[in-house]
């Protein structure tokens, strides 16, 4: 039996966790539920290091919520309440009611009334007014996020991508990006118009039509921040985080972990915390980017918010800010996200807490204090290691 069949298998006997709560040497008693991944029509997130670590998530958020943990089964073969762990965002609002899933207690992740408001398409706006776009499809939203992102527009078709890209380029070199990777994969910096066309030759018209891409201003000398707030167990937490890459078994960089600085509360109690101007600018930003996503898309909800925003150098050799993309499932910072919550379950007091998860391609000697969520070869990446720490030093003052 390999590592993933183990696993899965030890998931089956749905083992009850105690709550962190209890008295010392007392189990308590499971809530009625369980907790369980979901991955049924999804497309994504299925490699082995994914599932073993999305496995390891399903345990976690069990022992916090005090419920029993399970392998994934069919919804008709659940004769109790579910909550679920979807391996990605989920689409639509009558899918997620046919789960039970009414609200972001019913789920960690979130749920969107369309395809596309999961994806880094909504980020920017058309090329112009009566562009193409799915149904659905929000042109308030630009207005709402104004210069919380980037410079940019989503192209639903060829001619619009054109005229799109060719606006940028007369003021510097600009970032073509499908809108369904994540890890900085699927991008390509365009220096001409060249450049462009043989860029946008390469994608495919129909999948262009359904999904759409996103063109926006090259930034150069950049780093990328982790804004987010998790809703589990009836805690909220929120935090800022800077994310690292490493390089891959190709030598090719790859996202290498986070370090989240996490409070308890929303993301006012994070607001209140001493912020470099730069940190405090790219939360607002995130705010503003998921007040949008709320006001402009009816019925979306999500118990894990979080958004990548990127602060670097333009073409004019101005600093810029802006949000990149929003994450509303289990994503990479994930783990740091559960080990904050496990950290203020354990003690009340506790404000506040610096967390890491770190991602290692090859050899890894693992840190004192060290929970692994993956290690392994995996076909798709080969040696990876995948833990989380917690600071010991992290209290608030």
């Amino acid at each position: 039996m390999n590592s993933l069949s183990a696993a899965a298998a030890d998931f089956s006997s749905g083992i009850p966790f105690p709550t962190s709560d209890a008295p010392a040497g007392t189990t308590a008693r499971a809530e009625p539920g369980v907790v369980m991944p979901y991955t049924e029509g999804m497309r994504g997130f299925a490699c082995e290091h994914e599932l073993m670590t999305r496995l390891e998530v399903v345990r976690r958020l069990a022992q916090l919520k005090g419920l029993r943990h399970s392998a994934e089964k069919p919804l008709a073969a659940a004769h109790e309440p579910v909550y679920y762990v979807p391996s990605d965002t989920l689409v639509g609002l009558e899918r997620a009611q046919a789960l039970g899933i009414h609200n972001r207690d019913h789920l960690f992740g979130g749920v969107v009334p369309q395809a596309f408001v999961a994806t880094k398409a909504i980020t920017h706006a058309l090329v112009e007014e009566g562009a193409h776009a799915p149904e659905g499809w929000c042109t308030e939203f630009a207005d709402r996020v104004g210069d919380a992102v980037l410079k940019g527009f989503t192209a639903f078709g060829f001619a619009d991508a054109r005229r799109a890209g060719r606006l940028l380029l007369a003021e510097g070199p600009v970032r073509v990006k499908t809108v369904r990777e994540t890890g900085g994969r699927g991008q390509t910096v365009v220096r001409s118009e060249e450049e462009l066309d043989a860029c946008l030759a390469s994608f495919d018209a129909a999948a262009l039509e359904q999904d759409g891409v996103v063109l926006e201003e090259n930034l150069t000398d950049v780093i990328t921040l982790s804004v987010g707030q998790v809703t589990v167990a009836g805690m909220v937490a929120s935090y800022h985080g800077e994310q690292y890459l490493t390089r891959n078994r190709e030598g090719g960089l790859a996202y290498g972990g986070s370090r989240l600085t996490v409070v308890r509360g929303d993301f006012n109690a994070l607001l209140a915390l001493p912020l470099a101007d730069d940190v405090r600018l790219g939360v607002e930003q995130a705010m503003t980017y998921d007040a949008a996503a709320i006001a402009c898309f009816p019925g979306f909800f999500a118990s894990r918010i979080n958004y990548d925003v990127v602060q670097g150098i333009d073409a004019r050799g101005q600093w810029r800010s802006g949000v990149l993309e929003q994450s509303w499932r289990a994503g990479g910072a994930t783990g740091a996200e559960i080990a904050a919550l496990e950290a203020f379950r354990a003690d009340a007091q506790r404000e506040l807490v610096t967390a890491a998860c770190v991602e290692v391609h090859g050899p890894c000697e693992l840190p004192d204090g060290a929970v692994v969520y993956f290690q392994g070869d995996d076909p798709a990446t080969g040696p990876l290691t995948k833990y989380t720490l917690v600071e010991t030093n992290a209290h608030a003052s």
